[in-house]
Formats: structure tokens, C-alpha cells, sequence
């Protein structure tokens, strides 16, 4: 597949549902936010098309349309796509991992828990992308859609509970669609059990509805403490599906890495 540019895209209402919730919500969020990178089988009049962002990829389109090696771009990736995408995903890696995920929407608001003494839930702003960076490396994932820390820091769309100039806990949107906002949130280690992930959440989830939107919140089924947080601050199950996690090309030499 080749890379698109921006002024290369096609209508995204030709190939993803409008105003869709949870991970559909990326390719709106790629569209708007300019994170994220697009890819097609040709530039003129596409017949398949992906867009990937965080280690997350849509596929659309016609699997026929694509040379053997045209997925391998997408190794070590979580790729949500039409049945009809397997065997050219089976094909082009050693290994495809289905994942059951499970998705939610906020649909009972809750009071705000309370923080311990010294802690202050509020919106980040861009002063905070030191602070961003300096959460733990494991953490670099909460910030991967917005192409970094000071991406997320300038976004407007996350909260923090913050400790004199330290995050301890950060809600964020993570992918901003027309409709929904797909959330996520991450504690740091030897600050989790205090509730400091509710409180950012509850806050996140205000700021959503005041915007006019519906918070989502997406997870594997197997992770209990995600579902238990998400039950806790009002999300109920919508629906389930499955996304399969990419190895390494299967091809020797086929890497294209993003």
C-alpha cells in the first residue's frame, strides 16, 4: 500500500460510518486532528483503504485489491476490519490474534469520588506536557493518539489528577469523532485503589456530554479491572466485537515500518 496525503483523501464518508462509537471513532479523529497516517492501494480512485493511529488500523474495501505484502505495514498492530480482510491478514503475518473487546457507552452519570488531601482533578493544559512525559514508559500509550504528550497536553480534552506539578492518574479522549469520544485512562503505579481514575474519568465524561457528545470506552473482555472502572463510572455494554492483533510480516524482507 502506499501513503496518502492529506489532500490526497477521499470522502470518508465513502468508506466509515459517520459518527460511529468507540475504535470506528479513529478515522474522524485521524481526519481532524492530522495524527495518524492513511494508506491505499493506489492514490486515484482507491478500492481499499486503511487508516492507522496508536498501534490501532481500519481496513475498508476490496482485500482482492492488494499485492501479498501490501498489509505488512501494519506488524504488531491492532487491526479492526471486515471478515473478508483474514485471509490477506493471515496471509501477510506468522501470527493473527483475534481479541475480544468489548464496547461501552456512558449512559449514568455518578458523583464525583472523593481524592485524597493534596490531590486537584482538573483539565491539562499545555504546561502539563512535561509532567506528560514524565509518567512512567509504560504509560506512553495514553498519549500515542495525539502524537505525543504535548499533543495530548494542548488538546483541551483530558483531565489529571495532579499532586503539586506530578500526574498521578489521566483521563483522556483518545479518539475525538464527530459523535462519540472514545475514552481512556491510565493510574500510575502505587497511586491505583484510590479512585484517582474515577475521578478523571467522571470529569472527562462531563466535558464530553457538555460538548455535545457521548463518551465510549473500549476493552478486551478478559481485562476485569477495565470493565469494573467502566461499569463504576456509568458506561454500560453496547455491544462486542473482535480485532486481531498482527505478528510479523510473513515475508522476509516485507517490513514497511510506520
Amino acid at each position: 500500500m502506499i501513503e496518502l496525503a492529506q489532500d490526497q483523501l477521499p470522502p470518508i464518508s465513502r468508506w466509515f460510518t459517520a459518527g460511529a462509537p468507540g475504535t470506528a471513532a479513529l478515522a474522524e479523529h485521524v481526519r481532524a486532528a492530522g495524527t495518524g497516517r492513511w494508506w491505499a492501494d493506489r492514490a486515484a480512485d482507491p478500492r481499499a483503504l486503511a487508516v492507522a493511529c496508536a498501534d490501532h488500523v481500519l481496513l475498508r474495501g476490496d482485500p482482492g485489491a492488494l499485492a501479498p505484502d501490501a498489509l505488512a505495514v501494519f506488524g504488531a498492530h491492532y487491526v479492526q476490519a471486515p471478515a473478508r480482510f483474514l485471509p490477506a491478514l493471515g496471509s501477510a503475518f506468522d501470527l493473527v490474534v483475534p481479541w475480544e473487546r468489548m464496547l461501552y457507552l456512558h449512559r449514568a452519570p455518578v458523583p464525583a469520588p472523593h481524592t485524597p488531601d493534596g490531590v486537584t482533578v482538573r483539565r491539562l493544559a499545555p504546561g502539563d506536557a512535561s509532567a506528560l512525559a514524565a509518567l512512567p514508559p509504560d504509560a506512553a500509550w495514553i498519549h500515542a493518539s495525539w502524537g505525543g504528550a504535548a499533543g495530548l497536553a494542548a488538546s483541551g480534552l483530558g483531565w489529571a489528577a495532579v499532586r503539586t506539578d506530578q500526574v498521578l492518574a489521566v483521563a483522556c479522549t483518545y479518539f475525538h469523532g464527530t459523535r462519540y469520544e472514545d475514552i481512556a485512562c491510565f493510574t500510575v503505579p502505587g497511586h491505583r485503589r484510590r479512585h484517582l481514575a474515577l475521578a478523571c474519568v467522571t470529569a472527562l465524561c462531563r466535558d464530553v456530554a457538555a460538548r455535545g457528545h457521548t463518551p465510549s470506552w473500549t476493552c478486551s473482555r478478559d481485562n476485569r479491572p477495565s470493565r469494573l472502572l467502566a461499569w463504576t463510572a456509568g458506561f454500560r455494554l453496547e455491544d462486542e466485537y473482535v480485532h486481531h492483533l498482527t505478528g510479523k510480516p510473513a515475508r522476509r524482507g516485507a517490513v514497511l515500518p510506520l
